[in-house]
């Protein structure tokens, strides 16, 4: 019994360790975090973690900043900015935006949140009022753009990480409005055209909405500074070589925050900006999501042992004792059910995407505008799976596996659950890195995990009982066979993605195969997390049909992991 738990022992241990690091990043020199829900303006609740360092008290109040995450993030993502401001003596207010994370939807309403934080943040008897930042990032910067539109004389500077003013969300930049402003807009930036009205991101300073928001006749000088921070004109741009999503975790990025913050606000306290420790962070919460995928596996293991479940599903065995053989593709047949299972979910993933976002619009039955276009995603290549089935090697069936097996992918998952809540109890974090993050669900995203539960999972039940069919074999060595599924779900999208970065590196512009121009960015940056999803899936799948020989429970299982995943770091844009 002890063997059967050690991995699931070994989740524990990292997912303790990994926090503990995270926990004493985002709180080192005595700064707290508070995770905090207020009433917006219209008596929506918002959600925020509060950072308050220890220089900040009602009798010595410090300077604010309020920090926003972009579209279909939430406010873990800025953690690297709010604990480096955090760390410099600012109170930072990191917000959820109406209809993500935990702040009520829908998206996009009350100017995205954006007067409701900084009214929030001029209410604390910490902060000086006098000195309040706002830093965005994307859509996070028409957040902090609706709160300068509407309270214009209550903050002192901002920073807008990859975004812009103008359409299609912001009031018009110009030399005098917003406040003190650094534009940080990456040279591989994927939106170019939609901030800038420029192609290539690397031609932004030709753009003519940026010379007349900097109030220029020519092209704009990068870390030069324009206007006077004394009038609240000051204008500057910086060009770091990365792209909009790597923003996040960028030392640069993070630098040119820290140095216009220095410059524009009073109060801070003085460290240079080269001095950054956010990163253990990351390193920190990625070593406890690794953690929670073995202790999601290593639960299955323990509870695989109890009565209840190893005699309907633990693998029977032969006659003479060994594992029963299972055939599987072989030679030109293996290869082209590899190529067709890694190309065909790449292929079809734009055109699902755009058919969901033309005619899956989001509604009260179905909230959560890109967990639509993955669910259309899925269904289609659903459809493909079983048309291709047929061709796949016949196994054997096995009855009587339906009931244990979706009693054991809950009790599994349960547990995964009860450890991503006790971790942010403990340590106030959730299991990411970067972009990929898992987060619990608030009792409104529950509803919407119910609704799309079903046919996320009528997907994997599909795609792995196929992918079993093409691969899997008791005679395949254990590496391969982990490396063949990883492969078989993930490789089309290493591919697709290799080939959009190549391209944006190359030309400056990511390809497009829609007519729409607009569609291609978000969905790409989608994509990125397709890839160590579906490895995880892979992992989960070749785990519980080694110990199964049943491709079921494993599909239960990523059904309720992904779907969980999905819709708890996603955007809810109708009202729920």
């Amino acid at each position: 019994m002890r063997s059967r738990w050690s991995l699931a022992i070994l989740g524990v241990f990292l997912i303790v360790a990994g926090g503990l690091l995270a926990h004493l990043t985002q709180t080192s020199g005595g700064i707290k975090i508070h995770d905090i829900r207020f009433k917006g303006a219209k008596g929506n609740t918002m959600s925020a973690l509060l950072y308050v360092p220890p220089n900040a008290t009602a009798q010595t109040p410090a300077p604010g900043i309020l920090a926003v995450h972009g579209y279909i993030n939430s406010r873990e993502t800025q953690d690297g900015f709010a604990i480096e401001f955090a760390r410099r003596g600012y109170v930072v207010l990191a917000l959820d935006q109406t209809g993500h994370g935990y702040s009520d939807p829908p998206a996009f309403a009350n100017g995205f949140g954006g007067p409701d934080g900084l009214a929030h943040l001029r209410s604390l008897d910490i902060v000086d009022k006098n000195n309040i930042g706002l830093e965005g990032h994307s859509m996070g910067g028409w957040t902090v753009l609706a709160a300068a539109t509407a309270m214009p004389n209550d903050y002192r500077a901002m920073v807008l990480e990859g975004s812009s003013t103008g359409k299609p969300f912001a009031a018009d930049g110009t030399p005098s409005w917003p406040r003190n402003v650094a534009l940080v807009f990456a040279q591989y930036e994927e939106f170019s055209a939609l901030m800038w009205g420029e192609e290539k991101a690397r031609d932004v300073t030709k753009s003519p909405k940026l010379w007349a928001f900097f109030g220029t006749q020519g092209a704009v000088e990068p870390g030069k500074v324009y206007g006077d921070i004394a009038q609240g004109t000051a204008r500057v741009l910086y060009t770091p070589a990365i792209t909009h999503p790597a923003e996040h975790i960028s030392h640069e990025a993070i630098g040119y925050s820290l140095d216009w913050f220095a410059k524009t606000l009073q109060g801070g306290t003085p460290r240079p900006a080269d001095g950054q420790i956010w990163f253990r962070k990351e390193i920190g919460t990625l070593i406890a999501l690794l953690g929670f995928v073995a202790l999601l596996i290593g639960a299955f293991d323990g509870l695989l042992e109890a009565s209840m479940f190893s005699k309907a599903l633990r693998l029977p065995v032969v006659e003479d004792g060994t594992m029963p053989a299972h055939s599987a593709a072989s030679g030109h047949r293996w290869t082209v059910a590899l190529i067709l299972s890694a190309l065909i979910p790449a292929l079809t993933y734009y055109p699902a995407f755009a058919l969901a976002g033309t005619f899956v619009k989001p509604s009260i039955w179905l909230p959560q505008g890109i967990t639509n276009q993955i669910m259309v995603w899925a269904v289609i290549n659903g459809l493909i799976t079983l048309a291709l089935m047929r061709f796949a090697p016949k196994r054997a069936r096995r009855s009587g596996l339906v009931g244990q097996s979706v009693l054991i992918a809950l009790a599994t998952v349960a547990i995964g659950y009860a450890a991503l809540w006790l971790a942010d109890l403990t340590f106030t974090i959730d299991f990411r890195f970067w972009i990929v993050a898992l987060k619990l669900m608030n009792a409104k995203q529950f509803l919407i995990f119910l609704i799309y539960l079903v046919p996320f999972t009528a997907f994997f039940v599909v795609a792995l009982h196929v992918l079993h069919r093409n691969f899997s074999t008791m005679a395949a060595g254990r590496g391969t066979l982990y490396l063949t599924n990883i492969l078989a779900l993930t490789l089309g999208f290493v591919a697709l993605l290799g080939a959009q970065y190549g391209t944006l590196w190359l030309t400056g512009k990511l390809f497009n195969p829609l007519p729409d121009p607009g569609f291609v960015p978000l969905s790409t940056i989608v994509a990125i997390q397709f890839v160590p999803l579906l490895a995880i899936c892979a992992v989960i799948a070749t785990f519980t049909w080694r110990r199964t020989g049943s491709s079921l429970p494993g599909a239960l299982i990523c059904g309720l992991f992904v779907t969980w995943y999905v819709v708890a770091g996603t955007a809810t844009q109708a009202a729920f």
